[in-house]
Protein backbone atom coordinates (compact mmCIF):
# COMPACT_ATOMS: atom_id res chain seq x y z
CA UNK A 1 0.00 0.00 0.00
CA UNK A 2 2.82 2.41 0.89
CA UNK A 3 4.53 1.61 -2.43
CA UNK A 4 1.41 2.59 -4.37
CA UNK A 5 1.18 5.97 -2.61
CA UNK A 6 4.89 6.58 -3.28
CA UNK A 7 4.32 5.81 -6.97
CA UNK A 8 1.32 8.17 -7.01
CA UNK A 9 3.48 10.88 -5.41
CA UNK A 10 6.20 10.34 -8.01
CA UNK A 11 3.62 10.61 -10.79
CA UNK A 12 2.26 13.87 -9.29
CA UNK A 13 5.77 15.26 -8.91
CA UNK A 14 6.63 14.22 -12.45
CA UNK A 15 3.50 15.90 -13.80
CA UNK A 16 4.13 19.10 -11.86
CA UNK A 17 7.74 19.12 -13.07
CA UNK A 18 6.54 18.81 -16.67
CA UNK A 19 4.09 21.69 -16.18
CA UNK A 20 6.72 23.93 -14.58
CA UNK A 21 9.34 23.04 -17.18
CA UNK A 22 6.90 23.76 -20.02
CA UNK A 23 6.07 27.15 -18.48
CA UNK A 24 9.72 28.00 -17.95
CA UNK A 25 10.59 26.94 -21.49
CA UNK A 26 7.84 29.18 -22.85
CA UNK A 27 9.03 32.10 -20.71
CA UNK A 28 12.66 31.51 -21.72
CA UNK A 29 11.70 31.39 -25.38
CA UNK A 30 10.04 34.77 -24.92
CA UNK A 31 12.68 36.45 -22.70
CA UNK A 32 15.87 34.69 -23.75
CA UNK A 33 17.91 31.93 -22.19
CA UNK A 34 18.63 33.49 -18.76
CA UNK A 35 16.83 32.26 -15.66
CA UNK A 36 15.76 35.14 -13.51
CA UNK A 37 14.36 35.88 -10.11
CA UNK A 38 10.78 35.09 -11.14
CA UNK A 39 11.80 31.70 -12.54
CA UNK A 40 13.60 30.86 -9.32
CA UNK A 41 10.57 31.78 -7.22
CA UNK A 42 8.25 29.75 -9.48
CA UNK A 43 10.45 26.70 -9.02
CA UNK A 44 10.71 27.16 -5.26
CA UNK A 45 6.97 27.64 -4.77
CA UNK A 46 6.18 24.68 -7.01
CA UNK A 47 8.56 22.52 -4.97
CA UNK A 48 6.86 23.62 -1.76
CA UNK A 49 3.38 23.14 -3.19
CA UNK A 50 3.96 19.62 -4.48
CA UNK A 51 6.28 18.29 -1.82
CA UNK A 52 5.44 15.01 -0.11
CA UNK A 53 3.85 15.86 3.28
CA UNK A 54 5.45 12.78 4.84
CA UNK A 55 8.89 13.92 3.68
CA UNK A 56 8.94 17.72 3.61
CA UNK A 57 11.88 19.64 2.23
CA UNK A 58 14.84 19.46 4.54
CA UNK A 59 15.82 22.66 6.36
CA UNK A 60 19.29 22.62 4.81
CA UNK A 61 17.85 22.41 1.29
CA UNK A 62 15.45 25.27 1.96
CA UNK A 63 18.16 27.46 3.49
CA UNK A 64 20.45 26.66 0.57
CA UNK A 65 17.79 27.68 -1.95
CA UNK A 66 17.04 30.88 -0.06
CA UNK A 67 20.76 31.68 0.00
CA UNK A 68 20.88 31.13 -3.76
CA UNK A 69 17.91 33.44 -4.18
CA UNK A 70 19.57 36.08 -2.01
CA UNK A 71 22.76 35.83 -4.08
CA UNK A 72 20.73 36.13 -7.29
CA UNK A 73 18.98 39.23 -5.95
CA UNK A 74 22.30 40.82 -4.95
CA UNK A 75 23.82 40.10 -8.36
CA UNK A 76 20.78 41.63 -10.06
CA UNK A 77 21.11 44.78 -7.95
CA UNK A 78 24.85 44.94 -8.61
CA UNK A 79 24.22 44.62 -12.35
CA UNK A 80 21.79 47.56 -12.21
CA UNK A 81 24.38 49.60 -10.30
CA UNK A 82 27.06 48.84 -12.90
CA UNK A 83 24.68 49.84 -15.70
CA UNK A 84 24.03 53.17 -13.94
CA UNK A 85 27.75 53.72 -13.38
CA UNK A 86 28.50 52.92 -17.01
CA UNK A 87 25.88 55.42 -18.12
CA UNK A 88 27.32 58.13 -15.85
CA UNK A 89 30.86 57.47 -17.06
CA UNK A 90 29.69 57.60 -20.68
CA UNK A 91 28.08 61.01 -20.16
CA UNK A 92 31.20 62.24 -18.35
CA UNK A 93 33.37 61.06 -21.24
CA UNK A 94 31.18 62.96 -23.69
CA UNK A 95 31.20 66.14 -21.60
CA UNK A 96 35.00 66.07 -21.36
CA UNK A 97 35.15 66.79 -25.10
CA UNK A 98 33.51 70.21 -24.71
CA UNK A 99 35.92 72.92 -25.81
CA UNK A 100 38.48 70.41 -27.12
CA UNK A 101 39.83 70.26 -30.65
CA UNK A 102 39.02 66.93 -32.30
CA UNK A 103 39.82 65.28 -35.58
CA UNK A 104 37.17 62.98 -36.99
CA UNK A 105 36.10 61.34 -40.19
CA UNK A 106 32.86 62.59 -41.75
CA UNK A 107 30.43 60.46 -43.78
CA UNK A 108 32.36 61.15 -47.00
CA UNK A 109 35.57 59.85 -45.39
CA UNK A 110 37.14 63.31 -45.17
CA UNK A 111 39.19 64.15 -42.05
CA UNK A 112 37.82 67.27 -40.35
CA UNK A 113 39.28 69.21 -37.43
CA UNK A 114 37.25 71.50 -35.18
CA UNK A 115 36.30 72.65 -31.70
CA UNK A 116 33.51 70.77 -29.90
CA UNK A 117 30.82 73.25 -28.85
CA UNK A 118 28.08 70.84 -27.78
CA UNK A 119 27.51 67.14 -27.09
CA UNK A 120 24.46 64.87 -27.21
CA UNK A 121 24.79 61.93 -24.84
CA UNK A 122 22.81 58.72 -25.09
CA UNK A 123 22.87 55.53 -27.11
CA UNK A 124 24.38 57.28 -30.15
CA UNK A 125 26.41 60.18 -28.74
CA UNK A 126 27.13 63.09 -31.05
CA UNK A 127 29.40 66.12 -30.97
CA UNK A 128 28.72 69.53 -32.48
CA UNK A 129 31.39 71.29 -34.51
CA UNK A 130 30.66 74.50 -36.43
CA UNK A 131 26.91 74.12 -35.81
CA UNK A 132 26.67 70.58 -37.18
CA UNK A 133 26.39 67.29 -35.26
CA UNK A 134 28.73 64.38 -35.99
CA UNK A 135 28.82 60.83 -34.66
CA UNK A 136 31.10 60.49 -31.63
CA UNK A 137 32.44 57.11 -32.77
CA UNK A 138 34.10 58.81 -35.78
CA UNK A 139 36.44 60.84 -33.55
CA UNK A 140 40.05 59.97 -34.39
CA UNK A 141 41.94 62.21 -31.98
CA UNK A 142 41.36 64.76 -29.23
CA UNK A 143 43.62 67.75 -28.68
CA UNK A 144 43.84 70.59 -26.20
CA UNK A 145 41.80 73.76 -26.49
CA UNK A 146 43.20 76.43 -28.79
Amino acid sequence: MNTISNIDNLVNIGQSRKIVNAGLKRDRDIKGSNLGRDDFLKLLFTQLKYQDPTEPMKDKEFVSQMAQFSALEQMTNMNKSFENLSSILGVNKDLNLLGKIVEFENVEGKIIKGKVTSVKAGVNPQIMIDGKYYVYSNVLSVGLEE
